[in-house]
């Protein structure tokens, strides 16, 4: 039986039977906690805008490097979920750029204009 459910059959009983909360949450088999739970709406927006604004200006970092610096920022959200918004925004997929070496122009080979002008370096040396 969901949680639900069972927290609406509680607060029947207690209107009903006059019970207690312990009471009828026993009855129920339900917790005290699940009984008072309230589940928080979670608003992203401000984790959403401060990781645009790093991956933005730093194209290369990953998670680590980004939640650090919205640790220096001050803000003290939950590594998972500030995560959970980074898959989110589909930052976690890793984008390599190629590293591109420029192209070498060829240079023409000079060649001496007299003979002994330059010498090679893999003459033989006498053992005699």
């Amino acid at each position: 039986m969901p949680t639900e459910a069972r927290k609406a059959w509680a607060k029947e009983l207690q209107t009903t039977e006059c019970l207690t909360i312990a009471l009828s949450c026993a009855i129920v088999g339900l917790s005290r906690c699940a009984y008072y739970y309230q589940p928080k709406l979670q608003d992203d927006s401000m984790i959403i805008s401060i990781l645009n604004t790093i991956t933005d200006q730093h194209l290369r970092w990953g998670f680590p490097k980004c939640f650090n610096r919205i640790k220096k920022f001050g803000y003290k959200w939950n590594h998972k979920r500030v995560y959970r918004v980074y898959c989110e925004l589909k930052l976690n997929i890793r984008i390599k750029q190629k590293k591109r070496i420029p192209p070498r122009s060829p240079e023409k080979l000079s060649v001496a204009d007299k003979q002994g002008k330059c010498w090679s370096m893999d003459f033989m040396s006498d053992s005699s």
